[in-house]
């Protein structure tokens, strides 16, 4: 929870037996981040992120993104945000009308 940014949850929600609806007391980007907590925790070889961040501030998402990379997780993500070109080494971008292009990531967009 600690990596995520939510080391604060569990007290604020009354300790580990507490069982409270998600939906009811977390924010858009706690769930977010408890979302990043568990794929981190199962540390899969792949992970398909759809708009995972998008109710995270900029550096939170820098720390997670770069935190799975380190881990090793291939990351696939769908994002309208270009922050996170950084981390992946490829890109997909639809272009409209069926159109698309696909090829490494430009070298001013990587890390």
């Amino acid at each position: 929870m600690s990596e995520v940014k939510l080391g604060y949850l569990v007290a604020r929600e009354g300790g580990w037996e507490k069982e409270n609806d998600w939906n009811d007391v977390l924010s858009g980007g706690e769930k977010q981040r408890v979302a990043m907590a568990r794929l981190i925790y199962h540390k899969p070889k792949y992970a398909i992120l759809d708009e995972c961040t998008s109710a995270v501030s900029i550096d939170v998402e820098g720390h997670l993104y770069s935190y799975m990379k380190d881990t090793g997780i291939t990351l696939i993500t769908v994002s309208h945000r270009e922050t996170l070109w950084k981390y992946h080494d490829y890109v997909l971008k639809f272009t409209g009308d069926r159109q698309y292009t696909f090829g490494p990531m430009p070298a001013n967009k990587k890390l």
